[in-house]
């Protein structure tokens, strides 16, 4: 087993991979106060991740909280539904939203009346839905890690001459020195995505949940991949033409949130224009371009690492597709009804009940299937 792993491995870090033919890995040795990229610099990006996860905490309770509440929006108490073995055994095996044939069969077994059932559904559905304050945590996060990565990336690539001439990229390739504030870069954004991955169960799960998670693997192996076979430069560009549209979004949010409509309608307009300049002109037609057509003139062999990276972007640029699909289809809804809502995420149903119906339910018993009071016993709901 141990010859396996040392074979997998010597083929995994085979120098025809990762570099240029006539470059080995000892010329990525540090030399002359010059630094280089090496695939071990990124073990720390996993304790770092867990950094990120407690930063995130005091973020949410010692910023977000506050500014929440200085907003008006407050922790909202949900009423949980009465426990109920066969409607609870239903709902996580069937389906979550019964029809109406299925409503008075249930209320039938259970003794209940159909709008009792169709109230515990509703009930028990709100229960799986994050609240407006969490929301708004998350959304507060996002909306000042994206901005600060955004400033980052401004000030430690605007005197770069690849920043402005996108050919300078391939420059001495492969044998550019990293500079401190590219790492760092590297640190910061790839702790993120493995906080985001091990959050994942805990997040808030919307539409596009699956498109997420291969955006964050996508994103771990691109950089894994562009910072292993030194495409620094290109990969710094890439994190900066992502982050500049994220905190656009993220603030639109908080402000949808706490219904400030008209500045949540600007800020979405603003990310609208910026996420379709930078995802689908700027990132196709600058950073794939550069990534894929550019090298020919500057190498005479193609290594496996440059499929495997513009791969990656395509992979991306894919679901930079499918994300525009989404904000069209909520722009072209803003211009039709003025009036802004996140097509992936699930909203919160309203929950009305009467007194005589939370007297009814308290005084069910546990099992809910034996009750005998004349309003649980009638089903012409």
């Amino acid at each position: 087993m141990t010859h396996i792993l040392k074979t997998l491995n010597s083929w995994f870090w085979w120098e025809n991979i990762w570099m240029p033919i006539n470059c080995t890995w000892a010329n990525y040795e540090d030399h002359d106060g010059l630094v280089f990229p090496k695939p071990q610099h990124l073990y720390a990006t996993i304790p770092l991740g867990f950094v990120m996860l407690l930063l995130r905490l005091i973020v949410e309770r010692c910023i977000a909280t506050p500014l929440a509440n200085a907003l008006g929006i407050k922790q909202m108490k949900r009423v949980k539904p009465q426990p109920n073995p066969t409607l609870e055994e239903y709902f996580k095996g069937c389906t979550k939203k019964p029809s109406q044939t299925e409503l008075r069969r249930l209320a039938k077994k259970c003794n209940w009346t159909v709008h009792l059932v169709e109230k515990w559904f509703r009930r028990r559905r709100n229960m799986e839905v994050p609240t407006v304050l969490k929301k708004f945590q998350e959304a507060c996060w996002r909306f000042i890690f994206y901005l600060s990565t955004t400033i980052y990336g401004i000030a430690v690539l605007y005197d770069k001459p690849w920043f402005h001439d996108i050919w300078l990229v391939w420059v001495d390739f492969p044998f550019q020195s990293l500079l401190p504030s590219q790492y760092w870069y590297y640190m910061i954004e790839m702790s993120l995505y493995w906080s985001l991955l091990f959050t994942l169960g805990m997040d808030i799960k919307r539409k596009d949940f699956k498109a997420q998670v291969v955006h964050h693997l996508a994103a771990l192996c691109l950089m894994f991949a562009s910072y292993t076979a030194n495409y620094i430069r290109l990969g710094t560009l890439v994190l900066i033409v992502h982050d500049c549209a994220d905190f656009w979004l993220e603030a639109a949010k908080m402000f949808n949130y706490a219904h400030w409509e008209k500045t949540c309608s600007v800020l979405f307009v603003l990310f609208s224009i910026v996420f379709f300049i930078t995802r689908l002109i700027l990132f196709p037609f600058w950073i794939i371009r550069a990534t894929a057509y550019y090298p020919i003139y500057y190498s005479t062999t193609f290594v496996l690492a440059y499929f495997i990276f513009n791969g990656q972007l395509v992979i991306l640029q894919c679901l930079h597709i499918y994300w525009s699909y989404l904000v069209f289809n909520v722009l072209k809804k803003f211009v039709f009804s003025q009036k802004l809502k996140d097509e992936r995420s699930d909203e919160e149903e309203e929950d009305s009940v009467s007194d005589t119906d939370e007297k009814a339910l308290k005084k069910g018993i546990k099992n809910g299937c034996e009750a005998s009071h004349p309003l649980l016993n009638n089903n012409n709901y």
